[in-house]
């Protein structure tokens, strides 16, 4: 069956069930589908720290953060470092974050219990090997700041992959990749001489999840999402939620294989 992700170790997966509470804040999340805590090494190896906003849909489903649309974006940015495992990335919040609360949620961010059980996340996924931050978005640059204790390595603070200024979003990452090739080592089957980024958001931008970073047993298309942005009509997600019952319903689409 190929490479897949084991899950947590120990001391990190009690950490997540030690999660406090976000039922007093529910109605800012997608709070009935539970948390999605990451994506890629916890075991303290990775060369990069990449902390974005909320988890999709997709995300929901695969139990993983950033694997849908915005996750392959994501991943395409770490191929451009060269970068094919040596990665941990994490969210401002556990649960998705419905897009027009973000402003109401923010005092979250900093409430005791949640940025104490945060810092410490972010220090048992950390170590030594750890040479750059990369803060996606606007939450993700405030759970950032408020890490007292985070390692003396550059921070870069972009644009969320989602964001709606494709300009501003290429701009910021075109720079920030170009410095990054400087700090971050590449992994030894990753190339970080490619091509940066162009004026427009290219296929070529993209780059599926891998399966090491995924649950044993889902689909082989499952973080690849590249049919769906062929189709007609398009769609860069291959799960929605439906207009009629977006708090409680997903639908999940599969590619038709030949």
């Amino acid at each position: 069956m190929g490479d897949f992700d084991p899950g947590p170790p120990v001391a990190v997966a009690e950490h997540f069930g030690n999660v406090p509470s976000y039922a007093d804040f529910r109605k800012f999340f997608w709070y009935d589908w539970g948390p999605v805590f990451y994506r890629g090494r916890l075991d303290g190896t990775a060369r990069l720290l990449a902390v974005a906003s909320d988890p999709g849909p997709t995300e929901r489903v695969a139990g993983r953060t950033l694997v849908g649309d915005a996750g392959q974006r994501v991943q395409g940015f770490l191929t451009k470092l060269g970068l094919t495992r040596s990665y941990t990335l994490v969210n401002a919040y556990s649960y998705a974050l419905i897009p027009a609360r973000a402003q109401q949620a923010m005092p979250l961010l900093s409430r005791p219990d949640q940025l104490a059980w945060r810092n410490t996340l972010l220090e048992l996924i950390t170590g030594p090997p750890l040479q750059a931050i990369v803060a996606f978005g606007v939450q993700a640059k405030s759970a950032v700041h408020l890490w007292a204790g985070k390692p003396a390595v550059p921070v870069f603070e972009v644009p969320h992959p989602s964001s709606r200024s494709p300009k501003v979003l290429l701009d910021s990452w075109r720079a920030a990749i170009t410095e990054l090739r400087g700090i971050v080592t590449p992994d030894p089957d990753g190339d970080n001489t490619g091509p940066n980024y162009g004026t427009k958001f290219a296929e070529s931008d993209y780059a599926p999840i891998p399966a090491r970073d995924l649950p044993f047993g889902v689909p082989p298309w499952l973080g690849n999402d590249a049919w769906g942005r062929k189709d007609k009509p398009k769609h860069n997600n291959s799960v929605e939620r439906p207009n009629t019952d977006v708090l409680h319903t997903l639908i999940w689409r599969a590619p038709v294989l030949d």
